[in-house]
């Protein structure tokens, strides 16, 4: 006897339970009744694409339960098939609604129950009738089963909703190095780096840089290998971090990780950990969407101690940030190590290029991972194909402001970033401006303005405003001859006001005398002044307001 189709399976469950495996199946049941919801439910479910799609992210044990139905045609006795696979809590609609079996199923059956993809029917079958699991038998025909997944496979395949919204790999971390290779050599306080919009945190930068030897141990940018690494084609300086990355044991995940405090001197094998990671990921089908949520949780059953040396879950000092609670026990271990984990697949292995995420929306964080094109070439450090040219040039304005495109040579904008002062960034460009402080900062660091004309002839893309060329070339020479200030001035009625005020103590707040009447105060004298005023006979007041 052949088992049921769908529509029967289906047929008689009220319309929570169909929204709930609408809802598994990423399917909109937007129906106002039964009637309506179970032709709609149906049809979305027998799309052979979808189905396979749902089929092929189910774990393994939920997988093995449709391989040993299929390979009983669709049919075991119900007694048996829940032996092995678990059993359906029975429950009523309230319970159910409540307790949310469907996103927490208990086993392997209870979890297929929930997708709809098994059902239970009294069967009139030799030797005599019985309660049987059943695939039904439209869906059946539809399904490609998979075989069993190697033991060494960590995890799932990504379901639909997890990837959603796609996070592609980029090589904007050979752009953010410049800049903060410009900004250490400035000496700039890191919090004037505009890196809000960034995908990877500046410490996890100056660690990545250090860890490529761009840096030597007080985060100063080492002359020659920076040099090397802004001058190399983009493919060349992206596999240069790559591969620095792989092999370092500096750069260390664990003490990375936000929102914790680390004490003691206990010490972390950050390359080990990172290498056992990989193994792991290694043995993953390749050019598949992977659960993120699913490895993760794979790796806690299979492999916990990936970075505790013989299990220890006690002598590492690791406590929230703000807070007096320590994270000790393996009942911490997703806060820890399963954090590394998730920080390692979304962080440097996206950020360096090896693997693209993807997420349920825009607003949340990667939650499936899958290896980017240029992956098989950065794991044999080797650099990728694909990655655009540095062919841009430098707009310069009369007003003395830079825009330097994002695909302007690095070192390039290295150089100029010397020389100017930084008006922040787009995803397209870096705005820049020449001012006559960030010209003798550079000249401290013995940088010359004949110089950065130079570089302004060379990389520009039409002749440069000759009234800026002049404005350098005569600050080489004669440095500032303008300047804004704010000032306070005193105002007398009388000239001999201001002779009186000269013979006593306050007058050393007496400053540039703009005319016989008026003159500059030096900062703090307001008070003083009026107080020398009116112990000579004079009143005088006070028109500076709250900036005073």
């Amino acid at each position: 006897m052949p088992p049921p189709d769908l529509l029967h399976t289906l047929h008689g469950r009220d319309l929570g339970f169909l929204k709930m495996v609408a809802g598994l199946w990423g399917s909109e049941l937007d129906a106002p009744n039964v009637r309506t919801a179970l032709p709609m439910l149906t049809r979305a479910m027998l799309n052979p694409e979808l189905a396979n799609e749902i089929v092929g992210v189910l774990p393994v044990a939920a997988q093995d339960a449709l391989t040993a139905l299929a390979e009983h045609g669709g049919l075991i006795p119900w007694a048996q098939f829940t032996r092995t696979y678990g059993e359906v809590r029975s429950m009523g609609a309230a319970r159910r609604d409540r307790e949310r079996p469907d996103l927490n199923p208990r086993t392997p059956a209870e979890m297929l129950w929930y997708y709809g993809l098994i059902g239970q029917a009294f069967l009139d079958t030799p030797p005599e009738p019985q309660q049987y699991a059943y695939l039904p038998g439209d869906l059946f025909s539809l399904l490609e089963i998979p075989e069993h997944r190697p033991a060494n496979v960590l995890g799932r395949p990504a379901s639909p909703g997890e990837t959603a919204h796609l996070i592609l790999v980029t090589d904007r971390v050979l752009d953010h190095a410049c800049t903060l290779l410009a900004a250490l050599r400035l000496g700039l306080p890191l919090d004037q780096i505009q890196s809000t919009r960034w995908d990877i945190p500046l410490p996890n930068l100056k660690a990545l840089l250090f860890a490529a030897g761009l840096l030597d141990a007080n985060d100063l940018p080492l002359p020659e290998p920076v040099r090397h690494f802004l001058e190399a084609p983009r493919p060349q300086a992206l596999a240069q971090l790559a591969g620095a990355w792989l092999h370092s044991p500096t750069y260390n995940e664990l003490r990375l990780l936000p929102g914790l405090s680390f004490e003691g001197d206990w010490a972390n094998d950050a390359l080990q950990a990172r290498t056992r990671i990989l193994e792991h990921l290694s043995q993953l089908p390749q050019y598949s969407w992977w659960s993120l949520a699913a490895f993760t949780a794979a790796i806690r059953e299979r492999d916990p101690d990936f970075q505790r040396p013989a299990g220890d879950y006690d002598s590492w000092f690791i406590r929230r940030a703000g807070t007096d609670q320590f994270l000790r026990g393996f009942a911490t271990w997703d806060e820890v190590d399963g954090e590394v984990v998730r920080s390692l697949i979304r962080g440097p292995l996206h950020w360096l290029g090896f693997l693209d995420l993807a997420a349920p929306d825009p607003n949340v964080p990667g939650a499936a991972f899958r290896p980017s094109t240029w992956a098989a070439e950065l794991w044999m450090e080797h650099a990728p194909g694909g990655l655009a040219a540095e062919e841009g040039q430098v707009s310069v304005h009369s007003n003395g402001q830079l825009d330097v495109p994002r695909l302007v040579q690095r070192a390039v904008r290295y150089q100029l970033a010397r020389f100017t002062a930084w008006l922040g960034e787009d995803d397209a460009a870096y705005p820049f401006r020449i001012t006559p402080e960030s010209l003798e900062r550079a000249r401290q660091q013995g940088l010359r303005v004949t110089q950065l004309i130079g570089l302004l002839k060379k990389h520009t893309s039409g002749p440069l405003p000759p009234a800026l060329i002049q404005a350098l070339e005569r600050w080489e020479q004669h440095g500032t001859e303008a300047a804004l200030e704010k000032v306070q001035l005193l105002r007398v009625t009388r000239p001999e006001i201001l002779a009186a005020l000269r013979k006593v103590r306050a007058s050393r707040f007496l400053g540039e005398e703009i005319s016989p009447t008026v003159v500059v105060l030096r900062p703090g004298g307001a008070d003083a002044i009026l107080q020398a005023l009116a112990e000579l006979g004079y009143l005088g007041e006070s028109r500076l307001g709250t900036d005073v």
